[in-house]
């Protein structure tokens, strides 16, 4: 059996010299929810853009099986869905309907699959009767949930969420958190969002200056004060 995320011994450093991870090793298991968290500039979103290729450093990162390596990062990218920050990163399209069949599209299936895809991906978040609008008059929490509807329409076995419930007012940010729990894939979600990390994922990795400082069960992280204190996590 493969891991989900399999990274060994990465480390990075970006072109000005400055190490952004160093010898950083960390297993998913398949149906995982992980929290991975830390101050600003701990690591978070250069290891994440490791897991499709975005980004390559020193060590070994696998996904599903597949080494991230240029002849992989077709299928990689397949199977590693990730969700920018900013949901405006990844909307461009005249309609939700085009923004979510972009990566079907892309694929080249058949007409018929990626209209079967684009309807579900929508309907997993909540948002079928939005197909034909415009993604730019929308609200930003509709644009998060499009946003992972465009992942969700390629299938992925890994839903990779980048602060998913920055610039949420509280009714989208509840009707986000119950959206992410009820889908069944491995996650991995970057956050300093720790009331979210606590209700939605049971395993929490803190990151500070490039390296990996904890990994356990978000219960008993949460916890110890002295350790979310030391690396600019305000206890819950």
């Amino acid at each position: 059996m493969h891991h989900s995320i399999e990274i060994e011994h990465l480390s990075f450093s970006y072109p000005d010299g400055h190490p952004a991870l160093r010898d950083v090793s960390l297993r998913i298991a398949p149906g995982e929810k992980v929290a991975l968290v830390g101050p600003n500039g701990a690591g978070k979103s250069t290891l994440i853009l490791h897991l499709n290729g975005i980004l390559r450093g020193e060590g070994r990162v696998t996904v599903c099986g597949l080494p991230v390596e240029e002849k992989n990062l077709g299928r990689v990218r397949a199977a590693v869905g990730l969700v920018f920050q900013n949901p405006d990163d990844q909307l461009f399209s005249p309609t939700v309907f085009d923004d979510v069949a972009f990566g079907p599209l892309y694929q080249g299936l058949p007409p018929a699959e990626v209209e079967r895809r684009v309807t579900s991906a929508l309907a997993a978040v909540k948002m079928e009767a939005y197909a034909r609008r415009v993604s730019h008059h929308l609200s930003v929490g509709e644009k998060k949930r499009i946003a992972i509807a465009t992942v969700l329409s390629m299938e992925p076995e890994v839903l990779v969420l980048d602060e998913p419930t920055a610039g949420l007012d509280p009714r989208a940010r509840r009707g986000l958190i119950h959206l992410l729990r009820d889908l069944p894939m491995t996650m991995l979600v970057s956050s300093h969002d720790l009331a979210m990390v606590r209700e939605l994922l049971p395993r929490m990795v803190i990151m500070d200056e490039g390296r990996i400082v904890a990994d356990g069960p978000t219960a008993e992280l949460m916890k110890d004060e002295q350790l979310l204190e030391a690396h600019g996590l305000e206890k819950m």
